[in-house]
């Protein structure tokens, strides 16, 4: 039996989708993990050996505390998101620039260790290659993306002036089982949820955006190894390396949800000139250095992610369309 003391793991934003399945994984590998969130109780549901804290990660009397407790601080908080940041700019900058800052500042002066989840989505803008590898120009066209940027910017800054200690990633998008509908994020929760509810699902544009679809067991495995295996000061991508567009993903939801007596119905709207066109994450980086791989293929991931809103939906509507 091992003799080491546990690792003190902090968590910042744990009370989210990503964070309830990297929180797991976290405290199997023998951590001692706290998080902390801004609502009330986790807004996902978390393993009974997390301390859950509420308060605000721009408290600096909270985080400082923190910081001074633990070894590890993993930054998943984030008060926006891509489609609302255009509706105040200042806000998606306010909301989260100080309060990293300020952590970083902490991190470094605890000699903390820290894993900084940006954005694979965003921060590249629209690519000049496919799949974007981590030295492609980085253009983003959206405050949120500048914003995850610029996060990225002060952590190398403190990194060569303060000696912080970081891995940044970037991940795809996420989506699977636990991923709620609606919350203007997770276009494959949304696009089943409007199809079981008789609701059409809105694509922007003759095929919609493509996109890197990462299921969130591989995403959070993916994340826990760069934090322990990646070298400090470096980024890596973390994704399927496969691009779908939007009609591409309701192809492939058709049979699983016809299984159901259900239809996808489509609304085409414009599209949206923030909307990066395409983006698809190469992940050779990470997977060269630590072995790390995606495992559920998007079809099995699908049925899972399906069979799991049914059960929170109950029966799709047999009448959508």
């Amino acid at each position: 039996m091992s003799t080491q003391p546990s690792i003190n793991t902090l968590v910042i934003g744990g009370g989210g989708y990503i964070g309830s399945h990297l929180v797991p994984k976290l405290i199997a590998s023998g951590r001692d993990v706290t998080v902390v969130g801004r609502s009330k109780t986790p807004r996902y549901s978390l393993p009974d050996k997390a301390s859950y804290i509420s308060g605000d990660f721009s408290q600096y009397e909270l985080i400082s505390s923190l910081v001074e407790r633990n070894q590890e601080v993993v930054l998943l908080a984030y008060a926006t998101v891509p489609n609302t940041s255009f509706e105040d700019p200042l806000a998606d900058l306010l909301q989260n620039l100080p309060a990293a800052v300020q952590l970083f500042t902490l991190a470094a002066q605890r000699e903390a260790k820290l894993l900084l989840v940006s954005s694979g989505g965003t921060v590249y803008g629209n690519a000049s290659r496919l799949p974007i590898s981590e030295n492609h120009s980085t253009n983003p066209i959206s405050p949120y993306g500048v914003t995850k940027l610029t996060l990225e910017n002060y952590a190398y800054l403190y990194a060569a002036i303060h000696g912080l200690k970081f891995v940044c990633v970037r991940p795809a998008n996420a989506y699977g089982p636990g991923q709620r509908p609606f919350t203007g994020q997770g276009f494959i929760a949304t696009a089943m949820a409007s199809a079981m509810k008789g609701l059409p699902v809105r694509i922007f544009g003759k095929r919609g955006t493509i996109r890197d679809y990462l299921y969130i067991t591989d995403l959070a495995e993916g994340l826990l190894t760069a934090f322990e295996k990646g070298e400090l000061g470096q980024t890596y991508n973390l994704g399927s390396g496969i691009g779908l567009s939007n009609m591409d993903l309701l192809d492939a939801m058709k049979p699983i949800m016809s299984d159901d007596g259900c239809r996808i119905g489509v609304e085409h709207l414009p599209e949206r000139s923030f909307d990066v066109k395409a983006n698809v994450l190469d992940s050779t980086k990470l997977m060269n250095l630590t072995g790390w791989q995606p495992k559920i293929p998007i079809k099995q991931g699908l049925r899972l992610t399906k069979d799991w809103l049914s059960r929170e939906l109950g029966p799709a509507n047999s009448n959508a369309g």
